[in-house]
């Protein structure tokens, strides 16, 4: 089955006003500045002109060496010619060491010198050791490069339509009418299409005299059908050897094995037996972010030498199909599918011309009441059948959570016009509500009843991001991320379309999305300096965002 691309009825179209689009939602480049780490920029063009300017420093000393020597040695050479004997090439050598050698005493040994034998005075030497901690700070700002990513795409024989998961459903023999009738009503009001794919192991039920197979084994060959092939991509696409990962991040919420997934890959690939492995569980839709950064945290360890690390994010679906009847789980069977993305970075200076992307910021929330903790909880239902149940206060702690996700992001994204009127909202509503408490204290209580009230301003993220990747949890929780953010049709095309075509993938979900705005949008096409945000959210209850630089 085709998949679906960009249309152009994702442009918005207002009931009274002109139509939208991304041109709408330039900013002038001034208002941009405060938003722009300049460390970054420097630390881009830096690297290449360093090694350009010691290229023409070792030419001029070789340049000097050979006109001062072209006097003193004895050239068999015919005029206008050059001589490359032995004798000419141990001289120009020999000059170019004793050039070094002098330019060692003259600037290291002497200014350091105190007294009169000093050439540098105190108040130069002070400078050169601020300039020398300035430049040990910018060192120590080393940035993290996308150099590839892949996703999974699933084989034919892995897709179903909404027909044919009602009928696994059905051959499964566990749910009641009234448990089939409902999920008819999700699956139509999912958002999904009717070619999303689903693990072999369960699809093969639909075939006569077949059960569905959740042992170990299938869930195992769906982790390697998975897995290896988008590592085995991703590698291809960013041009590096298994040998040179240096650490290995491996996310899968619900299926941990023993030995474990970053072992099947290590033994798969072939990969170093120094690498550092990482294996996250229990993290749910929003841990790819979490696994990129401690790629992040783990490669500034290896900020001199740099290094490179490998990200996969999936989810099996194998083991967990639910098999009970209580509706708070039933969601599950209706929206999950088979999905992975494996992403390479590196911090090496040196990868930062080849790179897709740059890493600007990741932000992680937290949310610790227990209302948020039970809101994505696996469980047994009263039958003792095991699923992952859903509460229904979900899209409020959502709410919740991600406002403050992006009150810690704003100030990193935002430019100077939308920071401000923010900063002032706070102010105010700070001034009215401590004007309210002095009111009262005095005996107006009816006086500080009268006080106005400040809305909360909202800031305008479009004015700070060019594209965003929403976590496909399903349409509802797009529809609700447009309407609170004010985001156009054509900044959640992309989540849509990944929720048509692959359904809701879990933690793989974003990169679905990225891929889709990097080779298929048509409607806010993708260019070099946008800024692409992904926020995913995750069992716990936790939200996760990501900001990258097209590069």
């Amino acid at each position: 089955m085709k998949r679906s691309v960009s249309d152009s009825s994702f442009v918005s179209v207002p009931e009274d006003g002109p139509v939208k689009d991304y041109r709408d939602y330039r900013v002038r480049k001034s208002s941009l500045i405060a938003t722009v780490n300049w460390t970054h920029v420097i630390g881009t063009y830096l690297p290449t002109l360093f090694l350009v300017g010691i290229g023409v420093l070792f030419a001029q000393l070789v340049h000097q060496v050979v006109t001062d020597l072209s006097s003193k040695v004895e050239h068999k050479a015919s005029p206008g010619e050059i001589d490359f004997s032995i004798e000419t090439i141990t001289a120009v050598i020999l000059g170019v060491r004793q050039i070094f050698s002098n330019l060692l005493s003259t600037f290291l040994v002497a200014p350091l010198q105190s007294g009169e034998g000093g050439i540098l005075s105190t108040h130069v030497k002070i400078t050169a050791l601020v300039l020398v901690v300035m430049g040990w700070i910018v060192l120590n700002d080393n940035p993290t490069y996308m150099l590839a990513f892949s996703t999974f795409k699933a084989p034919d024989s892995w897709k179903v339509s909404h027909a044919q998961i009602i009928q696994m459903m059905k051959n499964q023999g566990s749910f009641t009418d009234d448990s089939i009738g409902f999920m008819e009503r999700l699956l139509a009001r999912s958002g999904t299409g009717q070619s999303t794919a689903w693990p072999p192991g369960i699809v093969q039920c639909l075939e006569e005299g077949k059960e569905t197979d959740r042992s170990i084994l299938a869930s195992r060959k769906e982790a390697e059908a998975v897995i290896f092939d988008i590592v085995e991509s991703a590698l291809k696409k960013a041009k590096v050897h298994p040998k040179e990962v240096d650490v290995l991040v491996i996310n899968c919420s619900l299926f941990s094995p023993t030995p474990s997934l970053c072992a099947m890959v290590i033994s798969k690939f072939g990969m170093r037996q120094d690498i550092q492995s990482f294996n996250l569980s229990g993290m749910g839709c929003g841990a790819s972010l979490i696994s990129v950064g401690l790629a992040k945290d783990m490669l500034q360890r290896r900020r001199l030498q740099g290094g490179k690390a490998l990200v996969v994010s999936t989810e099996i679906i194998t083991p967990n199909l639910y098999r009970g009847n209580e509706r708070g789980f039933l969601l599950q069977n209706t929206l999950f599918r088979c999905g992975g993305a494996a992403i390479v970075l590196s911090n090496s200076w040196m990868d930062g011309r080849r790179a897709w992307y740059k890493l600007l910021h990741t932000v992680r929330v937290q949310s610790n009441s227990e209302e948020a903790y039970n809101c994505v909880y696996e469980a047994q239902d009263g039958e003792e059948q095991r699923g992952v149940r859903l509460s229904k206060e979900i899209v409020k702690v959502a709410g919740k959570c991600m406002e403050k996700n992006m009150t810690t992001i704003g100030p990193y994204v935002l430019p100077l016009s939308e920071q401000i009127p923010v900063v002032t909202t706070m102010a105010i509503k700070f001034m009215i509500k401590m004007t309210g408490k002095l009111l009262k204290m005095c005996g107006q209580e009816k006086l500080a009843a009268k006080l106005p009230k400040k809305k909360h301003y909202v800031p305008d993220f479009k004015r700070g991001i060019d594209h965003f990747c929403i976590h496909a949890g399903g349409r509802a929780v797009i529809d609700g991320i447009e309407k609170n953010m004010k985001l156009e049709l054509f900044h959640t095309e992309p989540s849509r379309m990944a929720l048509l075509n692959y359904g809701n993938t879990s933690s793989s979900s974003i990169w679905y999305e990225m891929e889709y705005i990097q080779e298929h949008q048509k409607t806010n096409p993708l260019k070099k300096g946008h800024r692409i945000m992904q926020v995913a959210f995750g069992s716990g209850f936790k939200c996760t965002s990501g900001v990258w630089l097209k590069l």
